[in-house]
């Protein structure tokens, strides 16, 4: 006999089952309304037929399609990457599907059709995970307001009304610097990333502070900015290096940039941490095998994705309404410093993990 290859249907099973299709549907979606008898029997006829709901007609039945919607925008670079590849993660393991637009440029001022595009697909939110690069944010606040969906943002400043959940890239910036001078280093540089990124001026920032905390002048030769690149990084320590020769640490804005640098100066007979010590920030997996092992700032992109899909699903699942949205919240997610060698100046000082507190 010939296979049924066709998908079967709720009425097919109800006529199977000698029982209403209403039946058919609360067996389904187990409600407690149907006796234990008609409850296996109606079963034993799902087995059978192979019968799967379709989860386009529940989603109608149940005015929700379970997608969730996300933006994001410069995928060459590891921290957008990684955050995607969590959010990825933590919307399956939530039993949530995935609608994905990355846009080419950081810079999209066109975001209407983004938002019209998802909601005509459905999706119950949306995710904004392209990070804030110059003016890329004027359109938030008008659009928190028109978008009948409920919104979350990443990597950005936190501002009123609005859900954010973000490092906290300042504390970062705070907890290198403050480990060179516990080191010992009295000059210490800056090689920033690119300034109109929002990320890169929270470090540098930090940077700032802390110097002038410690009564250290912070002078424009101090610090040179690169773009996250490692090509970047090589001309920013030649650069640093000119214009500010007694300089004896480098707080450096992501990894990649530390890791040229640490190889520039070692071609220029530069001994790092005994000359020049180094503090990165991202904690990508390749910083513990560098030569040396370069101290840096571990922030979890994983966690930040993880809490913006469940605070986006909490507010889903609570019932969120245009009229009477959820209380918008911000979670800032707090760095860790991983002490390795490259910043290790003073003697009898052991590699180490050290938590924020």
């Amino acid at each position: 006999m010939r296979q049924k290859t066709s998908r079967s249907t709720i009425k097919e099973v109800a006529l199977a089952a000698g029982v209403s299709t209403q039946t058919v549907s609360r067996v389904i979606n187990e409600r407690p309304d149907v006796s234990p008898e008609t409850r296996k029997r109606v079963q034993e006829v799902i087995d059978q037929l192979a019968y799967r709901p379709s989860a386009v007609a529940r989603s109608l039945i149940r005015q929700r399609s379970h997608t969730l919607g996300v933006v994001t925008a410069g995928l060459k670079y590891i921290g957008p990457s990684r955050i995607l590849s969590g959010i990825a993660s933590a919307v399956e393991e939530a039993g949530y599907s995935l609608l994905l637009k990355e846009l080419s440029d950081f810079d999209t001022k066109e975001i209407e059709p983004i938002f019209e595009a998802f909601i005509s697909r459905h999706v119950d939110g949306i995710i904004w995970a392209v990070p804030e690069v110059g003016d890329n944010r004027t359109w938030v606040k008008e659009a928190s307001l028109d978008v009948e969906i409920p919104l979350v943002y990443l990597t950005m400043q936190a501002q009123e009304n609005i859900s954010v959940v973000s490092v906290d890239n300042y504390l970062g910036g705070k907890m290198a610097v403050s480990h060179l001078l516990e080191q010992g280093f009295k000059h210490i540089g800056h090689i920033s990333g690119p300034l109109d990124w929002w990320e890169a001026r929270q470090r540098m920032t930090a940077w700032k502070d802390v110097l002038n905390e410690n009564g250290i002048k912070v002078k424009d030769e101090h610090s040179v900015e690169g773009d996250w690149s490692l090509s970047s990084g090589i001309e920013a320590t030649k650069k640093l290096l000119n214009q500010y020769p007694d300089v004896d640490a480098i707080f450096v804005a992501n990894d990649q940039m530390a890791l040229s640098a640490i190889q520039y100066l070692r071609q220029n007979g530069r001994r790092v941490p005994e000359d020049i010590g180094i503090v990165g920030f991202d904690d990508i997996p390749e910083s513990e095998f560098f030569f040396p092992p370069l101290t840096t700032i571990q922030q979890d992109q994983n966690t930040v994705a993880k809490l913006a899909v469940e605070d986006i699903i909490k507010t889903i699942e609570s019932g969120w309404h245009k009229l009477e949205p959820k209380e918008p919240q911000t979670i800032i997610v707090p760095p860790t410093l991983v002490v390795r060698q490259s910043s290790l100046h003073l003697r009898g000082i052991h590699e180490k993990e050290v938590e924020i507190k």
